[in-house]
């Protein structure tokens, strides 16, 4: 279902004295390859657009399209921060995506007086900060930045087939599709899967799991499967 945001966390925020706000969120924390992408934006107070929304509701398209307007604004202020294969495996991929996240916002030439966060806290953080839920859905600052980690990490995806074309990565973006774990499967992990992904370490099983569930999901248009071992 198509959810409008707004500024109404950054209005709260600017009614008690914070002016800097900044929207961070990111994108690849559920791949079995590649890096895990965060981007921080401090949109203008007076920023509109009309299309804007979370990246995962938006076509690719106009995903690319949205994206080119707000970096080419020079009123919005953004960075990104990316956390590689190799250190997702050393780290896990919770904490992995934290630190893109203070990479990120660390980035900033000016710094926010308070932070929107998609999903739960991120703790330790260098500012205050609030979580919200599907916050990418509710505030304009998280959505653009959810805007820009999913292209800027898509983009590098699109560079990693062209290094590894056999892996298909333009297509799926290293998600766990189909395509993905049958390639998986026909040639084994290269450098920048997750060799800590259950479905990397056990291919096989994994094209087991598709071929069992197959049937109950006949009709969807999209699948992805995978999920990382336990993070504890």
């Amino acid at each position: 279902m198509y959810r409008r945001c707004g500024f109404r966390y950054e209005k709260k925020l600017r009614a008690i004295g914070a002016t800097r706000i900044a929207g961070i969120d990111e994108a690849g924390r559920g791949a079995l390859a590649g890096p895990v992408v965060a981007a921080a934006v401090l949109l203008p107070e007076k920023f509109r657009h009309r299309r804007l929304n979370d990246s995962k509701q938006l076509a690719p398209e106009l995903r690319e399209e949205i994206y080119c307007d707000l970096v080419c604004n020079r009123e919005v202020r953004w960075t990104v921060g990316a956390v590689d294969s190799a250190e997702i495996d050393r780290i896990n991929i919770l904490r992995a995506s934290h630190r893109a996240m203070r990479l990120a916002i660390s980035a900033l030439v000016e710094t926010p007086d308070h932070v929107l966060i998609d999903g739960l806290p991120v703790i330790p953080f260098p500012f205050p900060q609030t979580a919200i839920i599907d916050g990418d859905c509710i505030s304009l600052s998280i959505a653009a930045a959810s805007v820009i980690a999913k292209v800027t990490r898509d983009r590098m995806m699109r560079d990693f087939c062209a290094r590894f074309p056999q892996y298909c990565f333009s297509q799926h973006k290293g998600y766990g599709t189909e395509l993905h774990l049958v390639k998986l499967h026909e040639f084994g992990p290269c450098p920048i899967h997750r060799r800590s992904f259950e479905p990397v370490a056990q291919p096989l099983l994994a094209l087991e799991e598709i071929a069992q569930i197959r049937p109950s999901r006949a009709g969807r248009a999209r699948g992805e499967v995978g999920v990382p071992l336990s993070q504890a």
